[in-house]
């Protein structure tokens, strides 16, 4: 067999299901057969448009399978193990790569956005990024490795610890995975708001202490800002906005603790937004960007197969690739208790 099928974006607003030429792995990297791969809200903002990326392009980039292929000075022992691994191409060689921070190479290129990703039956990655997936997690729990890495790397940015208060807008797959690791790290009063009911009702489920829908028509700023002072009266330790949206940013400054810290996790879309510098300055927060993993596939990989961590139920729908419209449909209207569209190679797993 000589092509693969792989969903195509054309360009924006165009995709399609499509025949292409199976991908050679080069120097340095391994080609993975595809056993999942999930479907992100960014790989809409790819489709639209409205991330960089480099048309045509197969997007995805929360993935699993097994490796079939190894490019030449690549280790021949990858091969067919079960394993998830990172997006990141870097050249490995600069002051940024060498400092463990390969985000800042100037040469970085991400699989799913600069290069073909995993909405395919097979995925060419960097075989330095590659984990090796335990036999007690499955593919599908391993596609979940990027989201729950993203989790990790905000809450490691923002130096949470043990017995902090936790304020999460947002219960998107991000916000929700930041659930996960809070609680599994001992933080308390953990607080999740959505605009609605939809997912909270999950979050509750996941542990969250409280949960606040902020959308009602009755519901103002000031209404959700007397509630949070009655569950942490003195402010919140960490604020963390896995929403990019304006108001709920504004909300976060707001709510802070002096002293505190506001995570802003959230893709913004490009906007630009007013918040009020006054309330950064005046009370001293400290405000940390944290977009992406930085590469926590491997303590990703450790929780989930300890059992520590448990998001599986994240893949509401599993998926084939003929199905890619259905899943890029869910993920854009989110229905009630949809969490996540997962293409897999079997259905069964």
């Amino acid at each position: 067999m000589k092509d693969m099928r792989a969903v195509v974006i054309q360009k924006p607003g165009a995709i399609a299901l499509k025949r292409v030429s199976i991908p050679t792995p080069p120097e340095g990297f391994v080609r993975v057969k595809v056993q999942a791969a999930a479907i992100c809200a960014t790989d809409l903002e790819v489709l639209d448009g409205n991330i960089p990326a480099n048309y045509p392009l197969i997007p995805g980039h929360e993935w699993s399978g097994i490796v079939d292929a190894v490019g030449s000075k690549a280790d021949t022992s990858w091969i067919g193990k079960r394993v998830v691994g990172s997006n990141d191409v870097a050249c490995l060689k600069c002051e940024a790569c060498r400092s463990g921070n390969w985000r800042y190479c100037k040469d970085f290129e991400e699989i799913g956005f600069r290069r073909d990703g995993a909405y395919a039956e097979y995925v060419v990655v960097p075989a330095y990024g590659l984990c090796e997936l335990p036999e007690n997690v499955s593919f599908v729990h391993g596609a979940l490795c990027e989201p729950l890495g993203v989790a990790l790397g905000t809450l490691e940015k923002a130096n949470a610890k043990f017995g902090d208060t936790c304020l999460i807008m947002g219960a998107g797959s991000i916000g929700l995975c930041i659930l996960a690791v809070a609680r599994a790290m001992g933080m308390r009063k953990i607080v999740v708001c959505a605009a609605t009911e939809k997912r909270l009702s999950i979050a509750k489920k996941m542990g969250a202490s409280y949960t606040i829908a902020t959308g009602g028509q009755d519901f103002s700023p000031q209404d959700f800002r007397e509630e949070m002072k009655g569950i942490h009266p003195n402010g919140t330790d960490v604020v963390i906005d896995a929403t990019g949206m304006e108001e709920c940013i504004q909300n976060c400054l707001k709510l802070a603790r002096k002293g505190g810290t506001v995570v802003l996790a959230g893709y913004g879309r490009g906007k630009l937004m007013n918040i009020r510098i006054d309330d950064i300055h005046i009370n001293n927060l400290r405000i940390i960007g944290a977009g992406n993993n930085w590469n926590q596939h491997q303590k990703a990989v450790s929780l989930m197969s300890e059992g520590l961590i448990d998001i599986e139920h994240f893949a509401t729908d599993l998926i084939s690739l003929e199905e890619y419209e259905k899943g890029l449909e869910l993920a854009r209207k989110r229905p009630e208790g949809f969490l996540k569209a997962v293409f897999t190679a079997n259905q069964e797993q």
